[in-house]
């Protein structure tokens, strides 16, 4: 699969380079769990039921394709297939963990609270 890089050249914005792999409504959710540990395809519809097999299966070949995460398929019947976390992807992690203390302390708060009148 051929990567859909938005730019030929980020030089303006590094962010922008940076969520051109890791952005979307589900990209950084899917590194997030597959931090924890290895899954499979099954477990990411268990954690995550509002997310559809086929956008779960275009955004791991996405992340696949860009090197985030690896994908061991095993020669078995059903056939399994397990996804992982690769060098390249673990250099998100401490990206992707300060978001959810960020989140945890700015963004929660927020939705704790009564609307107002």
């Amino acid at each position: 699969m051929t990567r859909k890089q938005r730019h030929a050249f980020y030089g303006n914005c590094p962010v922008e380079a940076a969520l051109d792999i890791i952005g979307g409504k589900w990209k950084a959710i899917l590194i997030f769990h597959i931090l924890d540990g290895t899954k499979r395809f099954g477990e990411f519809g268990r954690l995550l039921p509002g997310l559809t097999q086929r956008m779960l299966t275009t955004q791991l070949r996405e992340l696949e394709a860009d090197g985030v995460i690896l994908r061991t398929v095993y020669p078995q019947v059903p056939p399994k297939v397990e996804y992982s976390i690769t060098p390249f992807g673990r250099t998100l992690e401490p990206l992707l963990r300060e978001l959810a203390v960020w989140s945890d302390v700015h963004v929660k708060p927020r939705l704790k609270q009564p609307e107002a009148p």
